[in-house]
């Protein structure tokens, strides 16, 4: 074996594979240093070799077709260290990113995991997980209050808009960006009126609004189950209350589904109401959706707050 057959670390070369192939091999390197780390830093893990796994691995750098085939089965793994390797980088221990990273492998937090990567000549560069230790609400209760007493952290991220970004359809992102934009949305509740909505008014078509077409959305059909969605995340809420801008409601009182509902009954009554950003929804989306210019400009249209307490 020669110098140009060994990697950067002194280990042989895997072959390349197509597509994703060669990108999911250059992750493992970054791998065995996190597992080594580990070792060394994390209190409670015990790291252990296998013969079968290191074995393994050692084929696949001579084996195209073992390569692959351990490629496609780890591909869920090696795909997890990018967000290791990102955790690592804003600050959080090591031991945290690898519980973190198997609990969305489903389960690593008791039990056993295998981390095992080894070349052909026996150098060990990881380890098996065995025996995690869970952690206990106080011990990450007092972990979150050591961080809060850490004056030199620059990280002001809410640790949710990692995982709320994951629950976002496209759609969704551009109704967040639309609402930071250009401010609250206008909203209407068509309900039966006349003598008999004096006594026992009935809910026609709830909701109606312009939002889908204002933030250019591929699926305007969809509306409804995205504002749901914002909603179920805190990223929006729903007020009673109208916009001061009556503009807004005669242009959208004129669109046809508005039209069609207060056609459905003899007498129709429209009630007025309006979408915001929630405080939280505000800062998601100067931080995750826009550039740093939008986030900051100071023409941006305020939203109202969410009462703490709806009694209408």
């Amino acid at each position: 074996m020669t110098d140009n057959d060994l990697d950067k670390d002194g280990l042989p070369k895997l072959p390349a594979v197509p597509g994703n192939g060669q990108q999911v091999v250059d992750s493992l390197p970054g791998l065995a240093r996190v597992a080594g780390s580990a070792a060394i830093n994390t209190t409670g893990w015990a790291l252990r070799t296998t013969a079968r796994n290191w074995r393994r691995v050692g084929r696949a750098a001579t084996n195209r077709d073992e390569a692959v085939q351990l490629i496609r089965e780890v591909g869920t793994v090696v795909g997890t260290v990018g967000d290791i390797a990102r955790h690592v980088a804003d600050g959080m221990p090591v031991g945290t990113a690898l519980l973190k990273a198997g609990e969305q492998l489903g389960g690593v937090v008791s039990g056993t995991t295998s981390l095992s990567l080894s070349s052909d000549n026996g150098r060990v560069i990881g380890g098996e997980v065995t025996e995690v230790r869970s952690t206990s609400l106080r011990e990450r209760g007092q972990e979150l209050l050591e961080k809060s007493r850490d004056v030199w952290a620059t990280d002001d991220r809410h640790p949710a808009f990692d995982r709320i970004l994951d629950d976002l359809a496209p759609d969704e992102a551009r109704i967040l960006v639309m609402l930071l934009k250009n401010g609250p949305q206008a909203s209407v509740d068509i309900r039966t009126g006349g003598p008999v909505g004096l006594l026992s008014s009935q809910l026609i078509a709830p909701g109606l609004n312009m939002i889908g077409p204002r933030a250019g959305l591929r699926h305007l059909d969809q509306v409804p189950s995205y504002l749901n969605n914002l909603y179920r995340l805190g990223l929006l809420w729903f007020s009673r209350e109208a916009l001061r801008d009556h503009l807004e409601y005669q242009v959208l009182e004129a669109q046809p589904d508005v039209l069609a509902a207060m056609h459905s009954v003899k007498f129709a009554k429209v009630v007025r109401r309006s979408v915001h950003l929630t405080p939280f929804g505000e800062e998601f989306v100067r931080q995750a959706l826009v550039d740093e210019a939008t986030a900051t400009s100071p023409e941006l249209t305020q939203h109202d707050t969410p009462p703490e307490i709806d009694t209408d």
